[in-house]
């Protein structure tokens, strides 16, 4: 599928290996984790929600055709991040705090509960 790209990517509020809550759509209401992040397109895929039909051809002679079930990406305004703390909907917030090494680094917040929600490396 081809999506209309931005110029420059944009940053997202949501990264891989987060928990989403999609906000609408046909599963509206479904949670999921995020598989891939598109910052280009402002797209995501998450596991299990908009899961679409793939048909595959055979690529030798002995091979049957198939169709696959695959997810498809959603607009990233659609989801809206679950805070692993809360383990509610939640909006993301930035916050500027030193890291380890002594150097100023940006953090994402919860915005119900003020919880960091990247863990400090």
């Amino acid at each position: 599928m081809r999506y209309r790209k931005l110029e420059k990517p944009l940053r997202m509020k949501v990264r891989m290996g987060d928990t989403v809550l999609v906000l609408s759509g046909k599963d509206k209401g479904k949670t999921g984790r995020v598989v891939a992040v598109m910052p280009r397109e402002n797209r995501v895929i998450v596991e299990g929600v908009n899961m679409v039909w793939k048909h595959q051809k055979p690529r030798m002679v002995n091979q049957k055709g198939q169709k696959m079930q695959m997810p498809a990406p959603l607009f990233a305004g659609k989801v809206m991040l679950v805070c692993p703390h809360c383990d509610k909907p939640t909006r993301v917030g930035r916050v500027r705090r030193p890291g380890n090494d002594g150097k100023m680094r940006q953090y994402r917040i919860c915005k119900r509960c003020n919880e960091l929600i990247d863990a400090q490396k």
